[in-house]
């Protein structure tokens, strides 16, 4: 019933949000929806391991890993909604918060999913449930942004649906084995035609690699983010690329069980390398700080992959850097959302010197840059420290120098825009304007505690946590350190 609820309660909010006449009504029905989720799950982790429907929907350590990244944001998100419409109302506001809702039941279902099918499901929804969020501003370029993001996301998703019928085909018929069922087909790894299982982990890399934003399939991202509302892009960064990676890991302990390692390994590593050549490529002399965020969320999905890629303790810290990733992504684009609304414009030259017209946005965002960069004492240094460790452990000497490289040609370009949005001059005007009067309380306690998680995880990993990051890691044939 646990995991039930943790599905049908944000899917019926959902439902009830549209018929709501009010606004106040359905913002104060999504933040109660997204505190009674955060508590459940909380719930969940003293109850581990909990299943439902005959096993296809389970709380394994790697899905609950995620499915806490998931509930924590959307707490943030929305909390963060709440002050952002009280300064602007989008239009078809009944299905703004419809869509968060129903975006929150569908990266729980890809969370808690089992089934490969039923996690397919799931992807599909969030594409639905997003769509309509990119098109906020109901103009030609946020039109283009969602058309490019419905193309690209169907191409993934269809590849993704291919991949779940190879597997299927991969499966022999044995008596009480049960098709498409996680559990089962780890337990009858051996079993499964090995050419099929190849030719599956080919098209999940490509379809679940769409919609993670892996290079060179990460082209929908920088106009999608640069478009979306601040607050949908924080979701989309943290929440729904990294139940894209979840589906691609749950394919990667199948190929991993079934002895698969050697010939995955490559494709990831490949995939992950490009990715940071591309992030670096772009990042560097970006003008518009959405679309840089964009790139630096290439780079960390290739992150993700390198650590599977190259094994070892890198697999712990590619799990570990699902939830730096998604804490200090979501925590960035709240922040950013903040300086948008102060000086109407994402490009950097009309946001230099921030720390003047809203401080505690312009502190945050010097916090960001540092922890999104993988500094220490932040978690994405333990993270990343882990996957170099990693690489270097497991003799891949060359992915370490090539990473260490391409991550400091990534924090001069991140450092070197978001340092003169900071502390640059050139938009003093926008203090006599009445947006800047100071940051509003709403808007900061999101990204506030959010910022306070990346340091904590940076600092201390709570012993549960710390527990299913390790099992996490030896699902996925790597080790904990």
């Amino acid at each position: 019933m646990l995991l039930l609820a943790i599905l049908l309660i944000p899917a019926v909010a959902a439902g009830v949000a549209y018929l709501l006449p009010r606004r106040g009504l359905r913002l104060a029905l999504l933040v109660l929806t997204s505190v009674v989720h955060l508590t459940l799950v909380a719930v969940l982790w003293a109850t581990p391991d909990v299943t439902a429907l005959r096993g296809w929907l389970v709380s394994d350590p790697l899905g609950l890993i995620v499915l806490t990244l998931v509930s924590v944001l959307f707490l943030a998100a929305s909390i963060y909604a709440v002050g952002l419409l009280r300064e602007e109302s989008p239009r078809g506001g009944r299905l703004f918060v419809t869509c968060l809702l129903g975006f929150l039941a569908a990266t729980s279902l890809v969370s808690l999913s089992h089934h490969f099918a039923l996690l397919w499901v799931g992807m599909e929804s969030t594409t639905l449930a997003v769509a309509p969020l990119i098109f906020h501003r109901h103009d030609r370029r946020s039109l283009e942004a969602v058309w490019k993001y419905l193309v690209l996301s169907s191409v993934g998703i269809a590849f993704a649906l291919l991949a779940v019928f190879l597997l299927a085909t991969s499966q022999p018929v044995l008596p009480g084995m049960r098709a498409l069922v996680l559990d089962d087909i780890l337990a009858n790894s051996n079993s499964l035609e090995k050419t099929w299982l190849r030719a599956a982990y080919v098209f999940a890399l490509a379809g679940f690699g769409t919609k993670m934003g892996l290079a060179p399939l990460h082209t929908w991202k920088p106009d999608t983010y640069g478009e979306a509302p601040s607050l949908v892009g924080a979701l989309m960064s943290g929440a729904l690329t990294s139940c894209a990676f979840l589906g691609l890991a749950r394919f990667t302990e199948v190929a991993v069980a079934a002895g698969l390692t050697d010939f995955t390994q490559p494709l990831l590593i490949a995939f992950g390398l490009i990715s940071l050549v591309i992030a670096a490529a772009f990042i560097i002399g970006q003008a518009d700080v959405k679309r840089l965020l964009a790139y630096s969320s290439v780079e960390h999905m290739g992150l993700l992959v390198l650590g599977l890629g190259v094994g070892g303790i890198g697999v712990y810290g590619s799990v570990l850097h699902v939830l730096n990733n998604g804490i200090a992504k979501g925590m960035l684009f709240l922040v950013v959302g903040n300086l948008v609304l102060a000086t109407g414009s994402s490009v950097a030259a009309d946001m230099r010197g921030m720390l003047k017209v809203r401080p505690w946005s312009a502190a945050l965002l010097f916090v960001g840059l540092f922890a999104v960069t993988g500094s220490p004492p932040f978690g994405l240094f333990v993270s990343e420290f882990s996957i170099v460790s990693g690489a270097i452990r497991q003799d891949h000497w060359l992915v370490a120098a090539a990473m260490l490289v391409l991550l400091a040609i990534i924090f001069v370009g991140i450092g070197g825009m978001l340092l003169k949005i900071i502390f640059g001059t050139g938009t003093e005007t926008t203090t006599d304007d009445e947006k800047a009067t100071g940051d509003s309380a709403l808007l900061l306690i999101g990204p506030l505690g959010l910022a306070a998680l990346v340091v904590m995880l940076g600092l201390y990993i709570p012993s549960p946590l710390q527990d299913s990051l390790a099992r996490a890691a030896r699902l996925l044939g790597g080790v904990a350190p």
